[in-house]
């Protein structure tokens, strides 16, 4: 657990003020010195010793988590060039946000080579969206965290930071996973306590936090991984050049929610008939809306149910929705269905990278389309869903035909690995 210590502000200028600063603070504590069950440092295991059971049960929503040399030697999914091309693609959200002398500024994409070549060599920090659907590395990287539901699993954003580059303190809506690939950097975080530690600045192009309490300050370098829980703030700010890997997740409020049930399920409502009142008797007063509307349209509402059925099919079909930007790229030169068989049956299929793909019962949601396949199908459809692959073994007749306007349409291509 992250113990909530005494910390001295301190407001750094630029990356050699953090680099002294953390050297000679002694609020900086290391995980090495907190209690053992609070550490996890063994390698190969995104989550060191603790597993999956026991981080979801102690740390998920709860608290924080550091984890040292979560992917020892880790030197990210991407190259700079690579981010600095994604940058500049239309169909790629991505964002830069400078600060200079106190002074934040936030420029949103498409954003020019030339541009991002003119940059200084301090104080910036380039953020691309969406990493995962455009490059195989970065896919793999998000698939590592399935431990969580799919169905709350949103993307991968990569950002680079020149040194002393951030976007400064902020508060996340949603759980977070910080894995730093190249450079180091400092993490403050903490959780505020009332609204005025909520409160943000006014007119700034980012949400900064008025006042910035931190409670605990790391020191992260390639390799290791900060958890944040919803709620918490942080500030990171980068010593040296380098990058870090966000694994965000899908929190929509208990509004979006709702607002996005009724308004999916207005048309299916069957509620036959039109508003009459043959009772009706003379009032006073013309404008006042009569009782007995108010009356027959609550008792109207009461009759609405719904049931367990309803609420899986809506979340099926919202949350397997692509988001705004994904465009699938249908084959150029489409096989037939036969060739198409011939070429999953050699090497396999796989999902496109950005296909979201649920299954609830034996109903499969696939880009906010639902099916209910054959009992024989679904096993494999699973195994579909949850791997985002399928081996030649399991591609019976009937899966091929099912999946065959699916490669048609860009959902799925042959092959296990994509490039």
């Amino acid at each position: 657990m992250v113990a909530a210590t005494t910390v001295t502000r301190i407001f750094f200028s630029d990356a050699k003020t953090i680099i002294a600063s953390v050297k000679t603070q002694h609020s900086v504590r290391d995980p090495a010195t907190m209690p053992a069950a609070a550490r996890a440092t063994a390698p190969g295991d995104l989550l060191g010793k603790l597993g999956a059971r026991t981080f979801l049960a102690r740390y998920w929503q709860k608290r924080p988590l550091l984890v040292r040399q979560a992917m020892p030697g880790f030197a990210g999914v991407a190259s700079r060039a690579e981010l600095f091309r994604l940058a500049a693609n239309g169909s790629v959200e991505s964002r830069l946000v400078q600060s200079r002398s106190g002074r934040w500024t936030l420029a949103q994409g498409p954003l020019s080579a030339a541009r991002l070549r003119r940059l200084p060599g301090h104080d910036w920090t380039l953020l691309v969206q969406g990493v995962n659907h455009h490059l195989p590395a970065a896919d793999r990287l998000l698939r590592r965290f399935d431990f969580i539901p799919h169905a709350r699993l949103d993307d991968l954003m990569v950002s680079y930071a020149a040194p002393g580059g951030g976007v400064g303190p902020h508060l996340d809506s949603y759980d977070v996973f910080l894995l730093q690939a190249g450079g180091s950097r400092v993490w403050r975080i903490g959780r505020p306590r009332d609204a005025a530690e909520r409160a943000l600045v006014a007119g700034a192009p980012l949400k900064l936090l008025r006042r910035f309490s931190p409670q605990q300050e790391f020191l992260v370098e390639p390799g290791d991984m900060l958890y944040l829980p919803p709620g918490w703030a942080h500030d990171g700010v980068a010593l040296d050049a380098g990058m870090t890997c966000s694994v965000g997740f899908r929190s929509p409020s208990r509004r979006e929610l709702v607002a996005e049930f009724l308004q999916r399920h207005a048309d299916r409502l069957e509620l036959p008939g039109l508003y009459a009142d043959p009772g009706m008797r003379p009032q006073r007063h013309a404008a006042q809306i009569p009782a007995a509307m108010i009356e027959a349209t609550q008792a109207l509402l009461s009759q609405l149910r719904f049931s367990r059925a309803d609420v899986a099919g809506f979340l099926g079909e919202y949350l397997s929705e692509p988001g705004a930007r994904v465009v699938f790229d249908r084959p150029l030169r489409a096989m037939s269905r036969g060739r198409f068989a011939q070429a999953a049956s050699r090497a396999g299929l796989r999902l496109d990278a950005r296909a979201l793909m649920l299954i609830e019962s034996r109903r499969v949601y696939i880009n906010g389309e639902r099916l209910t396949p054959g009992r024989s199908a679904l096993p494999a459809l699973r195994q579909l869903a949850d791997a985002r692959a399928l081996a030649p073994a399991t591609l019976g007749p009937a899966v091929l035909d099912l999946l065959y306007p699916w490669y048609l349409a860009g959902w799925l291509h042959p092959g296990r690995d994509w490039s």
